[in-house]
C-alpha cells in the first residue's frame, strides 16, 4: 500500500494538442451558444457577469413587418426574374437568328453588324437605376 497506483495513466501532451483541445472545446460551447440563441424560444444569457443578454420570440408586430420584408422581397425576386427571362429570350432570339443564316453561322458573329446592333439594343434596355 505504500506504492500508488493510479487508476487511469495520462500521456503528457504537447502545446499544439492543448491548443487543438481548447479549439474544440471552445467551438462545441459557441455553437450550443448559436443554436440557443437562434431558437425562437426565451432566454437569457449572462456572460461572465459582464453582459447579458435577453432573445424573447417576435411579437405580432414584429411578425407583421418580417411578413411584409418577406412579400417585397418575393416582388423584387419576381420582377428581376422576369427581367431575365426577357433577356434570355432576346438571346434565344439573336441564337436562332445566327443559325438560320448559312453564311454567318460559320463567320465570327462578332463582325456581323446586325449582331453588334442587338448586343448594343440589348445592353441599353438592361440598363436601369438600381
Amino acid at each position: 500500500m505504500g506504492e500508488t497506483e493510479s487508476l487511469i495513466d495520462v500521456e503528457p501532451m504537447s502545446v499544439d494538442q492543448l491548443a487543438g483541445a481548447f479549439v474544440m472545446i471552445a467551438g462545441a460551447v459557441g455553437s450550443l451558444l448559436l443554436v440557443i440563441w437562434q431558437s425562437k424560444c426565451h432566454c437569457k444569457m449572462n456572460l461572465c457577469y459582464i453582459f447579458s443578454c435577453e432573445r424573447r420570440p417576435p411579437n405580432e408586430e414584429e411578425m407583421k413587418s418580417l411578413k411584409q420584408q418577406g412579400k417585397e422581397m418575393k416582388k423584387k425576386t419576381d420582377k428581376m426574374m422576369k427581367k431575365e427571362d426577357k433577356i434570355l429570350k432576346k438571346e434565344d432570339d439573336i441564337l436562332d437568328e445566327l443559325e438560320s443564316q448559312p453564311s454567318l453561322s460559320t463567320a465570327d458573329p462578332r463582325l456581323s453588324r446586325t449582331n453588334s446592333i442587338k448586343i448594343t439594343e440589348l445592353k441599353e434596355e438592361n440598363k436601369s437605376p438600381v
